[in-house]
């Protein structure tokens, strides 16, 4: 758990966004490279290397999803390539739609956005059961938990892509219309 480490923070899924940013700077400071400008060659290096992993561990635990997959990453749970099976068969009716409106057919449009609404809307619950769960983890660790978590996050990505694929066809074929 370098990342942790790098801050000292204890490893917890949920963290509290003042503190981590309130320790970051004070580790900033810290191991600034301009305060070893006159060190040895070995300390300046060591300077720049804890900078690196200080900023890294920064970006990384300040986004919660970025948190929770370098949490389960060093739990060995990393990302699958599973669809949620509950959704292929909307994603094939909207991958349809997205080819439709590739083509040319703007009646299309609405139910790609539609599905969009109902993709944001999915977004924001597996987001919300992705903070419950975290936080009932680190109340009481539990490997069953870190599954579910798993999950969530692959589901969230697949979402997070469908939503992605719909704004970006939407977007360029606004401006192949006008």
């Amino acid at each position: 758990m370098r990342f942790y480490q790098a801050l000292d923070l204890p490893p917890r899924l949920a963290l509290d966004p003042e503190d981590l940013q309130r320790r970051f700077y004070g580790k900033s400071r810290q191991w600034h490279p301009d305060r070893f400008s006159r060190a040895p060659a070995a300390q300046q290096q060591e300077s720049l290397e804890m900078t690196a992993v200080i900023n890294d561990a920064f970006r990384t635990l300040r986004d919660p999803v970025q948190r929770a997959e370098y949490f389960l990453g060093e739990h060995g749970l990393g990302p699958t390539k599973h669809a949620p099976a509950e959704l292929l068969e909307e994603v094939f009716e909207m991958n349809m739609a997205l080819e439709e409106l590739r083509s040319g057919d703007e009646s299309a449009r609405p139910p790609l956005e539609a599905a969009r609404g109902r993709f944001q809307h999915l977004l924001a619950e597996i987001d919300h059961g992705l903070y419950d769960m975290s936080i009932r983890y680190d109340e009481a660790p539990d490997e069953s938990l870190l599954h579910a978590i798993r999950s969530g996050l692959d589901r969230r990505r697949y979402v997070s892509n469908l939503i992605r694929d719909v704004d970006k066809e939407l977007e360029s074929n606004v401006h192949l219309s006008n």
